[in-house]
């Protein structure tokens, strides 16, 4: 008798950096301004597997947070503050598409920790939709993953953030995003010459500080912000919008040195939009690094903690990453990457 073989899914999706334009894809400042965001993904990922169980249970797990929990099979599970996300996708997925409850065992992990400013949780829900549009051949591109993953997140879930992080991990590579009112986004991919991310990437610097944080409190100080019209933090948003414009000629030209220019000056206006953005450990990073040889620098998500990007000269980079490694946290490589989320179907 022939042994039933067993479908198995996985995807993955990239994390990415935010260069220029971070908090600008936040409502309501998108809603009464627009945003403009230049990201772009790295070589650091979100994985998800979705194994076809017959035991009438939905087991799900999460490896690098050490999270686990088992349910019968149902078309709604409870979001309680565990593995909400996968959860979130799964719930809102047996909803659109009618799907009755299924059996599955699904299993994820991220390269980088929650809280890192790689927009890791937005990646992850990006990821875990890939491994059930895979599983289940439902009709979604780019565009409509991204759309559904921030859904998720910011109307199913109610967690706070922008809308950059979902449409970079659905698309990949360098992207210049247009953020419009009414939720419109358009996703422009950029055709950054070979030499000039060869460039880039003897210039970058990136830093671990070693503490994640959450996005939400700085986010939402971020929002209350541009609500009450607060002049300070408002025309700082209208500056670090500008900077991704700047920003995107001089990374097209190959202007390295524009481009650090810009980074600094727009993490000076960054800071001026919400109070937690920095801290000393993070100005310590800052005057470790520039008075090692870095250029300018600027923290990667919504700030307080997780990755700093520093840019150096090729030539200083070395000493700038050996003494930031004196600090508590950690320099960590990388590669840009060009491709967005994808998903695979094996066979056991």
């Amino acid at each position: 008798m022939l042994k039933r073989k067993t479908m198995i899914v996985r995807s993955k999706a990239p994390l990415r950096l935010g260069l220029a334009g971070g908090g600008t894809d936040v409502s309501p400042y998108s809603d009464m301004y627009g945003g403009l965001v230049l990201n772009a993904t790295i070589n650091m990922y979100a994985y998800c597997t979705i194994e076809e169980t017959h035991d009438g249970k939905i087991e799900l797990v999460a490896t690098d947070l050490h999270e686990r929990q088992v349910f019968d099979s149902s078309s709604v599970l409870p979001i309680d503050g565990t593995l909400d996300l996968h959860k979130g996708v799964y719930n809102r997925i047996a909803k659109d598409y009618g799907i009755p409850p299924l059996s599955f065992r699904i299993t994820t992990y991220s390269d980088a920790p929650a809280g890192s400013g790689l927009g890791s949780s937005s990646t992850m829900v990006v990821c875990i939709l890939k491994a059930f549009a895979e599983w289940q051949n439902l009709p979604m591109g780019d565009y409509e993953i991204a759309r559904l993953a921030y859904e998720i997140e910011r109307l199913d879930l109610k967690l706070s953030g922008g809308k950059q992080d979902q449409y970079a991990a659905a698309f990949g590579g360098f992207n210049f995003m247009e953020f419009l009112p009414n939720d419109m986004v358009i996703v422009n991919p950029l055709r950054v010459k070979r030499w000039i991310v060869d460039e880039l990437e003897s210039s970058i610097v990136l830093y671990f500080t070693g503490a994640s944080r959450s996005s939400a409190v700085i986010i939402d100080e971020q929002r209350r912000n541009t609500s009450t019209g607060n002049s300070e933090a408002v025309n700082a948003m209208h500056r670090i919008k500008q900077s991704a414009i700047d920003m995107k000629t001089a990374l097209l030209k190959g202007d390295v040195t524009s481009f650090a220019g810009i980074l600094g000056k727009a993490w000076e206006d960054k800071k001026k939009m919400a109070g937690a953005i920095s801290n000393p450990m993070i100005q310590e990073a800052f005057d470790v690094a520039t008075a090692a040889g870095a250029i300018a620098g600027k923290v990667s998500g919504a700030g307080g903690g997780g990755f700093i990007i520093f840019v150096a000269e090729p030539t200083k980079r070395r000493q700038v990453i050996e003494a930031l490694n004196k600090l508590p946290g950690m320099t960590v490589g990388f590669q840009f990457s060009e491709g967005g989320t994808h998903g695979w179907k094996i066979f056991e």
